[in-house]
């Protein structure tokens, strides 16, 4: 039986709000539950959790990091929500017919940006800390 790490719950968090996207902006038959209209308080309580969750678990995910596999699948599951934003931004525009779904799309692109790019930026810190590049201080 296999575990989930935190790199695996990462993966599937983002997985699952690239899915909660996806219905966001192509609304299927059958999912009107899961987007309420006036999106309200709903957006950025969705965001708080992920973008929370997605960058403090990094400093626990890389001491624990046994196989680099699963850190460059988690590492790129954050593109799959950044690539759905930026393919209904760029090239479904007809998707956003309110300011309200602009509104949503630019605040989802950003977070997924913040996510990809300080979730990169957090791994190189704690790197750059674990292998001691700067060397011993003076004393």
């Amino acid at each position: 039986m296999h575990k989930f790490s935190l790199s695996g719950l990462s993966v599937l968090m983002a997985l699952a709000l690239a899915l909660w996207e996806w219905v966001f902006f192509f609304r299927p038959a059958g999912f009107e539950w899961a987007v309420p209209s006036p999106l309200g308080l709903d957006l950025p309580w969705i965001i708080f959790i992920y973008l929370s969750f997605q960058l403090i678990s990094i400093p626990f995910a890389v001491g624990a990091a046994r196989e680099r596999f699963i850190g460059v699948i988690d590492g790129m599951a954050s593109l799959v929500p950044l690539g759905l934003t930026l393919v209904v931004i760029f090239g479904r525009p007809e998707l956003l017919d309110t300011s309200e779904r602009w509104g949503a799309a630019i605040l989802l692109l950003c977070v997924a940006a913040a996510d990809l790019f300080g979730g990169y930026a957090i791994n190189i810190a704690l790197s750059r800390r674990m292998m001691d590049v700067a060397g011993p201080a003076p004393a």
